[in-house]
């Protein structure tokens, strides 16, 4: 759905000028290795909210998040372009790899805002955006991610917050695929375009106002 919207809305309104960035869909993505090496007091959360341009706009204003690399995790095929992952059929999510300060904000905190700005009861969907590509899912690191992630699901949903149960999926981490260069700072460098502005914005806007607190100091 994401595609055919995005060319939509490039034929009303850009025209030509989209279209050479959709021709990029077939640029290999580079593999990350399963070992990340990380600096003291820094860890790493990989967490699936649908569109990565989306959940990479929000993550990238968190106070102690360090860097935020949009990608795909969770399939079977080594080294997926977009265009492979937009069919579903190679089992990746589009995804989100958090390095963060753990000295600022912990998993925990991450997960306050993953599951306060995406609807995780939605399967394999998104708003506009299905299938299983956009599914609500966390690739926990180790057992603790684990533990806390259950945790906080079991809790939000015995809340009542949603009106339906948690769909959001756990599932241990394997390899990141860093998506194609020109879906990184997407919001950021693209904002104007019409996916942004009537699906990114809005996320972003109300991420701001209901995290106002936690916001990187320069916001």
């Amino acid at each position: 759905m994401k595609q055919a919207f995005l060319l939509f809305s490039a034929i009303l309104v850009f025209g030509n000028s989209f279209m050479s960035c959709a021709q990029n869909k077939n640029k290999k993505t580079k593999e990350m290795d399963t070992k990340i090496e990380l600096k003291p007091g820094t860890e790493v959360a990989t967490l699936g909210a649908g569109c990565f341009w989306c959940v990479e706009a929000i993550f990238q204003q968190l106070e102690g998040v360090i860097k935020v690399e949009s990608g795909y995790s969770g399939g079977e095929v080594k080294n997926p372009t977009y265009k492979q992952v937009c069919t579903g059929e190679t089992g990746h999510a589009e995804v989100i790899q958090v390095t963060y300060d753990t000295t600022k904000i912990n998993f925990e905190g991450l997960l306050e805002v993953f599951f306060k700005t995406h609807d995780p009861t939605t399967l394999n969907r998104q708003g506009a955006d299905v299938g299983t590509q956009y599914r609500s899912s966390i690739f926990y690191h180790n057992e603790q991610q684990k533990e806390t992630a259950e945790r906080i699901i079991k809790a939000v949903d015995a809340s009542g917050a949603y009106n339906s149960k948690i769909v959001t999926t756990l599932e241990p981490y394997h390899v990141f695929y860093v998506a194609e260069d020109y879906h990184q700072n997407y919001f950021n460098e693209n904002g104007e375009q019409p996916y942004c502005q009537l699906v990114v914005k809005p996320k972003v806007d109300k991420f701001q106002k209901v995290f106002k607190d936690k916001l990187k100091k320069h916001q």
